[in-house]
């Protein structure tokens, strides 16, 4: 074709460019078909809206698609709407017996957080390939239109008319026109290039009168690597330099703000099933001084393999970071939020090169254990998950990058219930989590990591709607249920995939109520939103079943009375000694508690039957780690315990 407009061109005939694409228009235009994307097409498809989903990759789903299977709950009762139909959706799936290949269903339990108690009509883990399947059911029955490629022309792509986005062009030329525009990605590109103001890395503490936030050294007490490791390249030489990845300017002051991200990985779906494995490949480029504290962190002591290997459907596994030196590319992110394509490709390229080599690594270099090397050489990628890359995820997993600072900032306050809300889109129930950002050398000379802060014991708690739309003049047209307005901290506790599900969904909602009434987002009318929302299921605030604040004080020896008079416990004194913060409960005492309690209510002999009861009632948020420490032997820990009796009191408590 090149040839002949030239020839055309030398013979002095006309040449007429291609036209450019028609634009695109529709009601509401979605860009990142993440897990929010999707729901948010879903639910504005139900709200009689005509919607595009523009996708800058290739898969559809993100982190649920892309081997994040274990999910990541905090408490399931506190999920509704689109979210809960996914969930109702994988469990009618592994309903089916065709459903199960490598293993039959019999053999298969899934544990923690994301078990699946008897009961129950949803199921919390799943192989990446049947969330896709589950989103492409979903995205055929509704007729989305949804346009994979393109991605933003993040140069001047985004045109606005005053404070509301006309629309947006992609790098191929292509223009997307609409009335209501949703950025539902990981990064918050549209939303950065329409002018939104947005966070990158940690808060100091006192912008937000906050403890959690900021530098933590003396909060990083997991995940850590082991005491006394040398952090030169030649062991006691300091000439020699710094080994790889451990920060020389770090680690700053305690509790200030930083530009450092959370690190990020893959979480990558494995198997032991000899005709489904791929076993683990030496990659092109391999470094193995990269790998050097791993090989210290053993010699100082470390145990096991250092990974959560968590079992999916299939003799698969839903495979995380654990220990100080693990999948988490630690410091090796900072760039990705704001960074150029190119360079983000770089970024994702090297974390897959680190991630590849560690796996090898693990399996065969001589200074891993021997035990360690014999039970990761016994896994590999699977044959028939992700399959176009190798049996590797697409999807890094991008734990934080932008935040908008929107019209309301979600902080720690909120997520201990200091604050509240009163206009709730959806719920938010896990820990405040953050992985570590940062290696540094300590003030023994020894290197250690920082940033991994994991604080729980607080029930599910409202996210505002104004945390998903722009501040007051910024972007009239714009909402962001992915990189919502939070501090670092709270984010952590509220950037889960059922979350963002949820998020897309009340997003959708509230477009569609902006476009009916003619109004910005800022405007939208909450009372109008919140009935929408409730006759669509989303769980809007916390009842009995879910919320359920420990017991302390004056509540605990109430609790723990009541308890008593039921003939349930026989030593108060006992409890309310060691129900507390900073004590422990013995095991087998937490059993025998646990047992007396749901045998008022139904027939159960085990620690695993009444532990599973519980669960499906909403008064215990992980059964697994009952299971494993209400044992003789072990121990509880009391400020868990006395929650456990606030939840037993309600349980066993007669009817008025």
């Amino acid at each position: 074709m090149r040839i002949l407009l030239a020839l055309l061109s030398s013979f002095g005939a006309k040449v007429i460019a291609a036209p450019a694409p028609r634009p695109v228009e529709r009601d509401i235009v979605i860009y990142g078909a993440s897990s929010a994307g999707i729901a948010a097409a879903v639910q504005a498809v139900r709200m009689g809206k005509s919607v595009i989903v523009v996708e800058p990759g290739d898969r559809i789903g993100g982190l649920t698609t892309g081997g994040l299977g274990q999910t990541d709950i905090g408490n399931k009762h506190a999920i509704g709407g689109i979210s809960l139909e996914f969930y109702k959706a994988v469990h009618k799936h592994y309903n089916d017996p065709a459903s199960w290949q490598w293993q039959g269903p019999d053999t298969y339990k899934s544990h923690g957080q994301s078990g699946t108690a008897r009961e129950e009509a949803a199921m919390w883990t799943f192989e990446p390939s049947v969330a896709l399947k589950i989103f492409e059911q979903w995205v055929r029955r509704d007729g989305i239109e949804i346009i994979k490629g393109e991605r933003l022309d993040r140069r001047n792509g985004v045109v606005k008319n005053g404070p509301r986005i006309a629309g947006f062009r992609t790098e191929s030329g292509r223009e997307f026109r609409g009335k209501i525009f949703i950025d539902a990605t990981y990064e918050g590109d549209l939303m950065a290039l329409a002018g939104v103001s947005y966070a990158v890395g940690r808060e100091a503490n006192a912008l937000y009168d906050e403890t959690l936030n900021g530098v933590q050294t003396r909060n990083a007490r997991g995940h850590n690597l082991r005491p006394g490791i040398d952090p030169h390249v030649r062991k006691g030489d300091p000439s020699s330099g710094l080994l790889p990845f451990i920060d020389p300017a770090g680690p700053g002051e305690e509790g200030a703000g930083d530009r450092r991200v959370q690190a990020y990985c893959f979480r990558m779906c494995l198997t032991d099933h000899p005709d489904n494995r791929v076993p683990f490949a030496k990659p092109d480029g391999y470094r193995e001084d990269w790998y050097e504290l791993l090989f210290r962190n053993y010699e100082a002591g470390q145990q096991g393999v250092p990974w959560i290997n968590s079992p999916m459907p299939n003799r698969k596994t839903d495979t995380n970071n654990r220990a100080g030196f693990s999948t988490d590319f630690i410091g090796q992110n900072y760039d990705y939020p704001e960074a150029d394509y190119k360079t983000r490709e770089e970024i994702v390229r090297r974390h897959l090169l680190y991630q590849q080599g560690l796996m090898w690594t693990l399996a065969n270099h001589p200074r891993v254990p021997e035990d360690v090397r014999a039970q990761v050489a016994k896994w590999g990628v699977t044959k028939d998950e992700f399959a176009e890359t190798g049996g590797w995820p697409g999807q890094l997993y991008i734990r934080e990058a932008r935040r908008m600072a929107g019209a309301l900032v979600m902080t720690q306050h909120h997520c201990q219930g200091r604050e509240t809300v009163d206009d709730s889109i959806g719920m938010a129930a896990y820990t405040m989590d953050s992985h570590n950002t940062q290696r540094y050398v300590d003030a023994n000379g020894h290197v250690r990591n920082e940033g991994n802060v994991e604080v729980k014991g607080f029930p599910p708690y409202p996210v505002s709607y104004r945390a998903l739309i722009p501040r007051e003049g910024e972007c009239e047209n714009l909402i962001v249920p992915v990189c919502m307005s939070a501090s670092h901290i709270a984010y952590g506790s509220i950037r889960m995939e059922p979350v963002f599900m949820i998020f897309g969904q009340s997003a959708a909602t509230a477009a569609a109520i902006a476009m009916d009434d003619g109004v910005a987002v800022q405007k939208v009318d909450y009372n109008k939103l919140r009935e929408r929302l409730l006759k669509d299921g989303q769980v809007l605030s916390g009842n009995k079943t879910i919320n359920k604040p420990a017991a302390q004080g004056a509540g605990l020896e109430a609790s723990v009375n009541a308890l008593k008079e039921r003939g349930i416990i026989r030593e108060a004194s006992y409890w309310m000694a060691n129900a507390r913060a900073g004590k422990k409960c013995a095991g087998d005492y937490v059993e025998i508690l646990i047992i007396n309690a749901v045998s008022r209510k139904k027939p159960v002999s085990t620690l695993d039957e009444a532990c599973d009861y519980l669960h499906s009632a909403g008064l215990m948020d992980r059964p697994g780690d009952w299971k494993k420490y209400a044992r003789k032997g072990k121990s509880c820990r009391g400020e868990s315990v006395a929650g456990l009796i606030a939840g037993l009191d309600a349980l066993t408590k007669p009817k008025e």
